[in-house]
């Protein structure tokens, strides 16, 4: 049976925070597939929101999935990446080990839309070398559908960008009463998420900004009433408990504490005051090339030990 989940409300920082939908994780159900964060925001008139203003901030264990509807955005990182978000177009960062980064709209963007994802590496991938990758796919096009597909393989497009799980992640534009019904891998699961339109997956009605979940060993059949944009996302299983907090994702919560502690080291001065971006120390997650926003600082860690999901 199909499951559908409700995003909730949150804002991503500042006084004039950007309010994304996040969909993932949820009480309910933490991962789809290694997909363990979807964040779907826009379209938000940047003079009104203020954009997105993300800076430098550490990732450990994950990979970050950033794909755009509508604006553009600056990527940079301590790899040595300036790279810009455009529609269409996947930018792919793997954090391994460790890496920080920073995401900014740019000026010439009046509009911003699109949706944010994370990817959980398996225990044995989580300390690989940072890395980034870049990727534009090609649209494929159907009776009533087009589609691009930027993670794994579907409809006879396949991204060839390195995951170190079997995934998958498509956009999809239906027009009115069009269907698709792609094949599905043996074993995965997917995520159906709504960014307008009014769509049936497996029969069950999902709204705008709603998420349906289709476990594994079902089939997918989306069906569009009218027109409609939606994302696919799937994945065969983890098959591992993670940890995840703030930004990291790791296997208990120790492994949290000592990421925690090397990002407070990289940004604060003796006496524990953050540093401004041209005293950042280098360290385990590298300094962001050409950033001049001050660090994000660490929230405190619960008083309880964090448990895996």
């Amino acid at each position: 049976m199909t499951e559908i989940l409700e995003p909730r409300e949150v804002p991503l920082g500042g006084l004039r925070a950007m309010s994304v939908r996040r969909s993932l994780p949820q009480r309910q159900r933490s991962l789809i597939g290694a997909w363990c964060f979807l964040d779907h925001y826009g379209p938000d008139r940047v003079d009104e929101t203020g954009g997105m203003m993300v800076a430098p901030h550490p990732h450990i264990g994950l990979q970050t999935v950033s794909w755009l509807f509508g604006g553009m955005v600056e990527h940079r990182d301590s790899i040595g990446t300036h790279a810009l978000v455009r529609p269409g177009e996947l930018n792919l960062m793997t954090a391994g080990r460790g890496v920080s980064h920073s995401e900014v709209s740019t000026d010439q963007t009046t509009e911003l839309h699109g949706v944010q994802l994370w990817v959980a590496l398996p225990a044995a991938y989580r300390d690989v070398e940072p890395a980034f990758a870049h990727y534009a796919p090609p649209v494929v096009h159907g009776q009533g559908w087009d589609v691009q597909v930027f993670v794994g393989s579907m409809l006879g497009s396949e991204s060839p960008l390195e995951m170190f799980s079997p995934l998958v992640a498509a956009e999809m534009i239906l027009d009115g009463d069009a269907s698709l019904q792609p094949d599905v891998e043996d074993g995965f699961e997917y995520g159906v998420l709504v960014d307008f339109g009014l769509v049936r997956v497996n029969g069950e009605e999902v709204k705008q900004h709603q998420l349906a979940y289709v476990a594994p060993g079902e089939g997918l059949l989306i069906e569009a009433a009218d027109l409609s944009h939606v994302l696919v996302i799937g994945g065969r299983p983890l098959g591992e408990e993670i940890v995840m907090w703030w930004n990291f994702v790791g296997r208990d919560h120790d492994e949290i504490v000592g990421a925690r502690e090397d990002w407070m080291a990289q940004i604060t001065d003796n006496d524990g005051t953050v540093t401004d971006s041209s005293q950042i120390h280098d360290g385990r997650f590298g300094i962001v090339t050409d950033d001049h926003l001050p660090p994000v600082p660490a929230p405190a860690l619960p008083n309880a030990r964090l448990k895996p999901r």
